[in-house]
């Protein structure tokens, strides 16, 4: 965990920096699949939407996770989490959908919310038994995952056999106690970064609504839910106070708070063992859940 802190301590995180160079720089930030790993991918374009189907070498071609990248509803990629969404499926051994949503400034809410939706219609035409798909995401993909999923069921649309969210943010108001207790410890996000960002995504929508703090949301009927956070960061609380409201709601939920881990470690597997284990963990909880 120390070689990753000292990377991140060395990008600048200043609130003036323009959103087109924090997206660049993001960009280079992300780690590139193995050139040798196996995997067959198909390009796609959904609702309008550059997407991508990879089914990693030896998986299971029925069964596929709809991955949701992180980035604060403004920035991320296909590239930026091409190597963790197909981690992830590989460990499942199951496929992955990925789809380059809509971002903020540019497409406010619910517009990601409308993408999601469009890219689970075409797994579901594509012939998909609902039950053999799980939706994932971390951070901004995390909350993406649990809204969409409420928008689905709302919508009287199928939902998944599970959802996997990742250090998951949901609740824009950026206001709970773990906000300011970890901010000290959180080398990666922060109120003022959060605040920007839920601004910049919202443009004046309330910021309780649940398809962009799906904290408040009615959560009855959701799928099962795995829930991995770190004790590190100042999202901490959002993924306690979701499985709490997820029980509350009938939902079986399941939360791991991973001790010393940051926002996203998965992120990092490639320099990072607990980056590494907590995707196999992952995977083997989706594989039993997609099981026929």
């Amino acid at each position: 965990m120390s070689l990753v802190r000292g990377a991140l301590s060395a990008i600048p995180d200043r609130l003036e920096t323009p959103l087109e160079d924090m997206r660049v720089l993001y960009e280079t930030l992300a780690p590139p699949v193995d050139a040798d790993d196996g995997a067959t991918v198909e390009k796609l374009s959904i609702a309008g939407r550059d997407a991508e189907f990879t089914v990693p070498a030896g998986a299971d071609a029925t069964a596929a996770i709809l991955y949701l990248h992180g980035g604060g509803y403004c920035l991320g990629s296909l590239n930026t989490h091409r190597r963790l969404a197909r981690s992830i499926a590989a460990a499942a051994g199951v496929a992955v959908l990925a789809i380059d949503y809509r971002l903020a400034p540019e497409h406010r809410c619910p517009a990601a919310v409308e993408d999601a939706l469009a890219a689970w219609r075409w797994l579901l035409d594509r012939g998909f038994a609902p039950s053999r798909v799980a939706f994932s995401g971390d951070s901004a993909g995390g909350g993406l995952t649990i809204a969409t999923m409420v928008a689905a069921r709302d919508a009287g649309m199928s939902l998944p056999g599970a959802a996997f969210c990742i250090s998951p943010w949901v609740e824009l108001a950026n206001n709970l106690p773990s906000m300011a207790a970890k901010a000290s410890v959180d080398p990666m996000i922060g109120k003022a970064r959060l605040d920007m960002m839920t601004a910049i995504y919202l443009a004046g929508r309330p910021v309780g609504d649940e398809l962009a703090s799906p904290l408040h949301a009615d959560l009855t009927g959701l799928p099962p839910v795995l829930i991995h956070v770190g004790s590190a960061e100042c999202l901490l609380d959002d993924s306690v106070r979701l499985a709490g409201a997820l029980g509350a709601a009938g939902v079986e939920a399941r939360l791991e708070i991973w001790p010393q881990m940051i926002h996203v470690w998965h992120f990092f597997a490639p320099m990072l063992s607990e980056g590494r284990d907590a995707i196999v963990s992952a995977g083997a909880w989706l594989k039993e859940k997609l099981r026929e």
